[in-house]
C-alpha cells in the first residue's frame, strides 16, 4: 500500500532532484528521506530513482509513479478545498425538500436569494408530502426540508424552525354567487361540492372546519394536483379551500376568499437534521426572511440549540 505521506515525499524528491533538498524542504534528515525511498522502492517493486553525484533523476518506473502521484495529490487538495468550502457553508451541493404549495413563492424567493450570495453551491430540490420529507431527512437524503403540521403533525426528532402560519382560503369560480363577498362564511358552503383529495386515513382541516360549522362536506371529484383542482373550480364543478401560500398561482376564472374566525390553518417549518449543514442554516435564514414579509408569519421562537454547528435561526415578527 503507497501511503499519502510517502508520495508527497516522493513527489518533492522527483521535483527538486534531491534527497537533501526534499529534507530540507519537508523537515526530515536526509538519511530519514533515504530510508523512506527505499522502503517506497520496495513497495513499488522496483528502483524509482536513479542516484547520481549530484542528485537524483527518476527511472521510467518513477515517471510512471509520478505521473499517477501527481494526479492523486491533485484529487486530495481539490477535496480538502472542497470539504473546507462545505463547512464553511461556501460551496458543496445543498438538498432542499418541500411541500408542493410551499414552492409556488416562499422556496424560489428564498432560493433566488441564496443563489445570489452563495453561487458557488449547487442546489437540488426534491417535492413531496411532509411525511415523506420528514422520512428523505432522517435518512440523511436532505439538509433542509420545508414541512407542515398537516396532515401528519411535526417529527419528534431533529429541530424544527417556525416560519409562518397558512390560512385555507375558499376558491369560488369567479361567477358563484359568494364571490362578490369580502368574506365568505362557511356554513354558506353548506350545499357546494368540494373537490379534494384526502390524505388515506387521515382527518382532514376541510372535514373538521365543517363539522365546526355545522355540517358535512358533500365530496365531489378527488383531485390531488392543486393546478387540477383550480381547473375544476374554474369550470364552476365544485369549490375548494386553497392554502394562502398557494394565492398566487390561482388562474383567471377563479377567486380566493378568506374564511372569517373560521378559517381552518395550518403552520409551516423549516426541519433540519441533529448537525446541519452551514449551507442549510444560511437557506434557513432567507427562508425566515421571506416568510416575515408574507403578512402571514407566525411569532417564532429560537430552537433548541444544535448537539454542533451552532443553532438553527429563529425568526422574528
Amino acid at each position: 500500500m503507497l501511503e499519502t505521506n510517502d508520495l508527497r515525499l516522493f513527489d518533492e524528491v522527483a521535483r527538486s532532484g534531491s534527497f537533501t533538498a526534499a529534507a530540507e524542504l519537508l523537515g526530515y534528515t536526509q538519511s530519514a528521506v533515504s530510508r523512506r525511498i527505499a522502503a517506497l522502492e520496495r513497495e513499488a517493486g522496483g528502483a524509482l530513482f536513479e542516484r547520481r553525484a549530484r542528485g537524483v533523476r527518476l527511472t521510467p518506473a518513477g515517471h510512471a509513479l509520478h505521473r499517477h502521484t501527481r494526479a492523486v495529490l491533485e484529487r486530495l487538495d481539490q477535496a480538502g478545498e472542497e470539504l473546507a468550502a462545505i463547512h464553511a457553508g461556501g460551496g458543496g451541493r445543498l438538498r432542499v425538500g418541500a411541500f408542493a404549495t410551499a414552492n409556488v413563492e416562499l422556496v424560489p424567493a428564498a432560493l433566488s436569494r441564496f443563489a445570489e450570495r452563495h453561487p458557488a453551491v449547487e442546489v437540488r430540490l426534491a417535492e413531496g408530502l411532509s411525511p415523506r420529507l420528514v422520512d428523505r431527512l432522517e435518512a440523511g437524503e436532505l439538509d433542509v426540508a420545508v414541512i407542515s403540521d398537516y396532515p401528519a403533525g411535526l417529527p419528534s426528532g431533529g429541530h424544527t424552525v417556525p416560519l409562518g402560519e397558512d390560512r385555507l382560503l375558499v376558491a369560488l369560480p369567479a361567477g358563484h354567487a359568494l364571490a362578490a363577498r369580502a368574506t365568505v362564511d362557511l356554513a354558506d358552503l353548506r350545499e357546494e361540492t368540494w373537490i379534494e383529495a384526502a390524505p388515506s386515513g387521515q382527518p382532514t382541516l376541510l372535514v373538521t372546519a365543517c363539522a365546526a360549522a355545522g355540517f358535512v362536506p358533500r365530496g365531489g371529484l378527488r383531485v390531488a394536483e392543486w393546478s387540477g383542482k383550480f381547473g375544476f373550480v374554474a369550470a364552476g364543478l365544485g369549490v375548494t379551500l386553497v392554502p394562502e401560500l398557494a394565492a398566487r398561482a390561482v388562474p383567471r376564472g377563479v377567486v380566493l376568499r378568506p374564511l372569517g374566525a373560521a378559517a381552518p390553518t395550518r403552520r409551516y417549518y423549516a426541519a433540519l437534521p441533529g448537525v446541519p449543514l452551514p449551507a442549510a442554516l444560511a437557506f434557513v435564514d432567507l427562508l425566515c426572511e421571506v416568510a416575515s414579509r408574507t403578512g402571514t408569519m407566525a411569532a417564532c421562537t429560537t430552537a433548541s440549540p444544535m448537539s454542533a454547528g451552532g443553532s438553527p435561526p429563529a425568526c422574528a415578527t
